[in-house]
């Protein structure tokens, strides 16, 4: 049976983290995405023709909102679990009666709550550059929690696997960064030139961008099933790992 008293702390505990560092979790992320709009949606995206019918400025919003939620919940989750371990107090989880469903429930749904708020300050932001319309917006809501949930244990496994800061930071800066940049954050793989626009499939972050695409404007690169079968398929790796990372003790009883 689920402890929900202690969810719900676990829950408040990764919020108020959340908020406590709204400077950078927020902000950074607001001034980032709009200098990305006016480069890549006013100067270039002027001289851009429409993709699929819809206005280049509003093509790449799903691939912005993508690009920062990937990056934010890595991180924001990683630090998460990395700084008790750092500092000692990982031990009073571990102590304390806790099972793994309430860990897992209470990091996964702060992790989606800040990404919820993160990308809704993120649409509004994109709304003040171009005008944009969500087709599914009831799917756009589930695949970003579902997005959001595999990356935020997606961090909290790096988080238990760094033992120190530079590994912390060299998955999302050398991995996750470049293949969202190459995932089709800016332009369609239908572009690509042949055999690229295949070997563009073998990137992951494709069909992420693909299927938040999808959810906005009805098209996408990628079979709309397949992108939620992966990102699902992906969620079940991710909780299964660290499910065994919690009953082995691996790196936490170090």
């Amino acid at each position: 049976m689920i402890g929900w008293r202690s969810t719900w702390a676990i829950y408040t505990r990764e919020l108020m983290r959340f908020l406590r560092t709204a400077f950078q979790s927020v902000l950074a992320p607001v001034i980032t995405t709009a200098l990305y709009f006016i480069v890549f949606g006013a100067a270039i995206g002027s001289e851009m023709p429409d993709l699929d019918g819809v206005d280049y400025g509003a093509f790449i919003i799903p691939g912005l909102l993508m690009l920062t939620l990937l990056g934010e919940t890595t991180n924001n989750s990683s630090f998460g679990i990395y700084m008790p371990r750092f500092t000692g107090t990982i031990y009073e989880l571990l102590s304390a009666p806790v099972g793994v469903a309430e860990t897992l429930i209470g990091f996964v749904g702060a992790a989606a709550t800040k990404s919820l708020i993160l990308a809704a300050i993120i649409l509004l932001t994109a709304r003040l550059f171009v005008d944009y319309t969500i087709v599914h917006p009831v799917l756009a809501v589930l695949f970003i929690i579902l997005v959001a949930a595999s990356f935020s244990l997606f961090g909290f496994i790096l988080g238990i696997w760094a033992d120190n800061f530079e590994k912390l930071g060299i998955i999302p800066l050398l991995f996750l960064t470049p293949l969202t940049f190459l995932g089709g954050t800016f332009y369609s793989i239908d572009m690509l030139p042949k055999p690229w626009d295949t070997v563009a499939l073998a990137n992951p972050i494709v069909y992420l961008v693909s299927g938040l695409r999808w959810t906005f404007y009805g098209q996408s690169d990628v079979n709309i099933w397949v992108s939620f079968g992966i990102t699902v398929g992906f969620l079940v790796v991710c909780v299964t790992i660290v499910t065994l990372i919690f009953k082995t003790g691996w790196r936490l009883r170090a």
